[in-house]
């Protein structure tokens, strides 16, 4: 799972996000889900989303 469709992510799930500042080094930052912030069913750059700490950016890995 990559983080690219909406149905795979569910709040309370830990991810690698990319934030919208680290978008050109690609630097990850890992948090647990607290809202989804894309509507649509699918994004091709990843799902944005809050983290509980509330950083926004978007999913790269999804975490076990």
């Amino acid at each position: 799972m990559n983080g690219k469709n909406r149905s795979d992510i569910t709040a309370g799930l830990k991810v690698n996000i990319v934030l919208k500042k680290d978008q050109k080094t690609g630097k990850l930052t890992t948090g647990i889900v607290k809202d989804l912030l894309t509507n649509s069913s699918y994004h091709p750059h990843g799902i944005k989303v809050r983290l509980e700490d509330g950083q926004v950016g978007r999913v790269q890995e999804i975490l076990k």
